[in-house]
């Protein structure tokens, strides 16, 4: 699934390709995508601009003229790409905006996860998923006090509670397991007895691991693409995400995977040992 580095990406993406762009019409190949009837889909977009493209945690807000934003999740395989008037259409393309510059934007989803909610803008945050996000994983957004405080009430282990987008938006199950690495702490470490030195290193590893994915253009693992069509980088920067057997790039003890809350879970068992709880 993309996380926020890789929707980031995308954005920035996006921005330069199409940001100013109009839309003629739009296809709308597979209808369960979009919160409306086809039809009226259609009919609401036709002539608008897309003025600019904003993100939240994993969603993307493409703003356009007349006060209206699509939301838009990219899910497990959501992908954009921009393509000439007439190209070879994908079979697992779904939606394509035909531009009145004889381009089009494809929207593409091998596994029809993703989906679009078309909104007033002003009432995205009302699109369920983000009615209860949590904060950007920013220096301004998210303070030590707000950490401090949603660990100290909560008993959940801090793998799966860091997956959780009301506690924090954007992260995934790649940066999880990498920020976890970072700070030395276990996947399976309840939540209210990490200490607040802790929280701190996290909190900072956190913010700066992210910013560094963006940085990379984010993370191919499996069919993640840029705007543009190109893989991420960052997955040669990974350091347990990915690498079970292999030594830990820090004390060269072999990368263990578990299956943690339904999701493969990769850590170091010397690095980052579960502490002050029973195993």
């Amino acid at each position: 699934m993309p996380e926020l580095p890789e929707v980031e990406t995308v954005r920035r993406g996006l921005t330069q390709l199409v940001e100013g762009s109009t839309i003629k019409t739009v296809d709308v190949l597979y209808a369960k995508m979009i919160n409306l009837p086809p039809d009226d889909f259609k009919e609401a977009l036709r002539g608008k601009r897309i003025e600019k493209i904003d993100r939240r945690g994993k969603y993307l807000f493409i703003r356009l003229s007349g006060h209206l934003t699509i939301v838009s999740h990219l899910r497990m395989e959501g992908k954009y790409d921009v393509e000439p008037e007439g190209s070879p259409i994908d079979k697992h393309t779904h939606i394509i905006f035909h531009l009145t510059d004889g381009r089009q934007l494809r929207y593409n989803d091998t596994r029809k996860f993703g989906r679009m909610n078309l909104v007033d803008t002003g009432a995205e945050m009302q699109v369920a998923g983000l009615k209860t996000i949590g904060p950007e994983p920013t220096e301004k957004d998210l303070t030590v006090e707000y950490m401090k405080r949603i660990f100290a009430k909560s008993r959940k282990v801090i793998k799966p509670f860091l997956l959780d987008q009301s506690n924090i938006a954007g992260l995934g199950n790649i940066y999880a397991d990498e920020v976890l690495w970072l700070s030395k702490i276990n996947p399976k470490q309840p939540v209210n007895t990490i200490s607040l030195a802790k929280i701190k290193v996290l909190r900072k590893n956190i913010i700066d691991e992210l910013a560094r994915a963006i940085a990379g253009h984010g993370t191919t693992v499996h069919s993640y693409s840029t705007a543009y069509g190109e893989a991420g980088q960052f997955q040669n920067h990974l350091n347990v995400y990915g690498r079970e057997g292999e030594p830990c790039p820090r004390c060269g003890t072999k990368i263990v995977k578990i299956k943690l809350a339904q999701r493969g879970t990769h850590f170091c068992p010397k690095c980052q040992r579960l502490r002050g709880v029973k195993k």
